[in-house]
């Protein structure tokens, strides 16, 4: 912790609902911090998130967390999420707890059974770590903090605000409607010494000239008691990652001429989706996500992502045909590739010997690659250098499976820098892999322009570069339109 900047309190950013835009004000906030010579740290204590990401040590977190980190510019750490629940179907999580699987649980087991008073201690303790070390803590809330049936279980909430003295900000999302009596209903339910901790509301996603809400602004104002911070308009020109994969199918773009494109195969248990954010925001390709055969079968490049429940996502997609398209793509030297979940589907066989994704049982893979996986009971979680096919530029990604991939004949598609071997190269125009974020390595991205014999006039990308400016563009934004000099005012007391 810096010794000359002055002690903040910590912030949280609480919601009226799900996404309202929690995260990216977050991180818009951890990059403020920063650039305000403070050292900055993101907290959520529970995340549900099919999106995670290995820290240094080789524990997992939610990606959201991970990004609030890299905002933040220090290294992500399980104490900014100590609780991740990862959904394996509509009914059941494995809950991930300091970064290590502890169990599966349905949703009833997880809420109801117990008050959480344990993993509340654990919470708190990995909050106050945090707090030890970082100035300020930004705090981020999940879902609605007004879930009456739930409170006594709250973890993540105003429980663990009351608990760091944080300065609270209520954001809501105007563009989904019903903004003033979502504000004031939340407000309304919260007991007096939760209210007490609200030092200010954030409208946020406002379409249109703002100065039509002013009279809106003094209505809240005047109904809660509590002032508006300000109001954030909707944006188009700036990129953070999202935190979940509830809008991908909607990410349908037409094949274009002149660019290289991308089905991403939709899953519905896929994980990881940011794999493919640095081919969505490079100008070379055009990806979309589909489950359509016919659009998988004209598509340039197809990538099967990875999944939480590979064996039954593979019986979907054979189910709906998606699979039979993969196949005969391949037969006719298109570009399939596989990362984590969809390397195991490429193989010959996937065995499930222990029920980790089910019951106990095997399945045939789509026969693509040589490999056969055999799911694990203990999941592997680190970040990875590495060297692309016979590439010197050393490479970054992560491993996050429960699985063993083996072959009688390995043709590695990676070298780890311990020497270990990584996927299965088929030739130039099929691999797998268990390296997430693989395509944030430009040696990768340009193999596979050559591969697909595409050629275009557009520069190579840098990614890193890409991030660091839409963080300092969001933080911009948010000191625009938001009071920014009000919020450090509520953290200097």
């Amino acid at each position: 912790m810096e010794k000359n900047m002055q002690l903040l309190r910590p912030v949280m950013f609480a919601g009226t609902a799900s996404d309202v835009g929690k995260s990216v004000i977050t991180a818009g906030f951890c990059r403020i911090f920063k650039q305000d010579g403070y050292t900055p740290a993101p907290f959520k204590a529970q995340n549900m998130s099919l999106n995670s990401y290995a820290t240094p040590e080789g524990l997992e977190i939610g990606r959201a967390q991970a990004v609030q980190a890299e905002a933040a510019g220090v290294p992500c750490h399980t104490d900014m999420n100590p609780v991740l629940l990862k959904p394996t179907d509509d009914k059941n999580a494995q809950v991930v707890l300091h970064g290590k699987p502890v169990g599966n649980q349905s949703a009833w087991e997880y809420f109801m059974e117990d008050d959480k008073r344990a993993l509340f201690d654990e919470v708190k303790q990995a909050f106050n770590r945090l707090s030890a070390n970082y100035n300020p803590v930004v705090m981020e809330g999940a879902g609605s903090i007004a879930e009456m049936n739930l409170r006594s279980r709250d973890i993540t909430n105003m429980r663990i605000a009351l608990h760091a003295g944080a300065a609270v900000y209520l954001v809501a999302d105007i563009d989904r409607g019903g903004v003033f009596a979502s504000v004031y209903g939340t407000l309304a339910l919260l007991p007096p010494e939760e209210k007490a901790l609200i030092k200010g509301i954030i409208i946020n996603k406002f379409r249109g000239d703002i100065r039509l809400f002013e009279e809106g602004r003094q209505l809240l104002e005047s109904l809660t008691g509590v002032p508006v911070t300000g109001v954030l308009p909707y944006y188009h020109d700036i990129y953070i990652e999202e935190e979940d994969s509830l809008a991908l199918s909607l990410k349908h773009r037409k094949q274009i001429g002149g660019k290289v494109n991308v089905a991403v195969v939709l899953l519905r248990h896929m994980s990881n989706f940011t794999d493919f954010n640095v081919l969505e925001k490079d100008a070379r390709f055009n990806l979309f996500y589909t489950d359509n055969p016919v659009e998988v079968a004209e598509a340039d490049i197809i990538i099967i992502p990875g999944s939480k429940n590979t064996i039954a996502d593979l019986v979907a997609i054979r189910n709906n045909g998606t699979a039979r398209a993969i196949t005969e793509a391949y037969k006719r030297n298109k570009i399939v590739i596989g990362i984590c979940g969809g390397y195991q589907m490429m193989g010959q066989e996937i065995a499930d010997p222990y029920g980790v994704e089910g019951l106990p049982g095997s399945l045939p893979g789509l026969g693509i690659l040589p490999v056969t996986t055999v799911l694990t009971k203990e999941k592997t979680t680190r970040q990875r250098k590495f060297y692309y096919r016979d590439a010197e530029r050393i490479c970054e990604g992560y491993e996050i499976h429960m699985g063993e991939t083996t072959c009688e004949h390995p043709r590695p598609l990676n070298r780890l820098e311990d020497g270990t071997p990584d996927g299965y190269a088929a030739g130039a125009t099929c691999w797998g892999t268990y390296l997430h974020g693989i395509l944030d390595n430009e040696a990768v991205v340009s193999d596979l322009l050559a591969a697909c014999g595409k050629t275009t006039t557009e520069e190579e990308f840098d990614y890193r570069r890409f991030r660091e400016e839409q963080y300092n563009k969001l933080a911009t934004h948010i000191r625009e339109h938001l009071d920014v000099a009000a919020v450090y005012r509520a953290l200097s007391v």
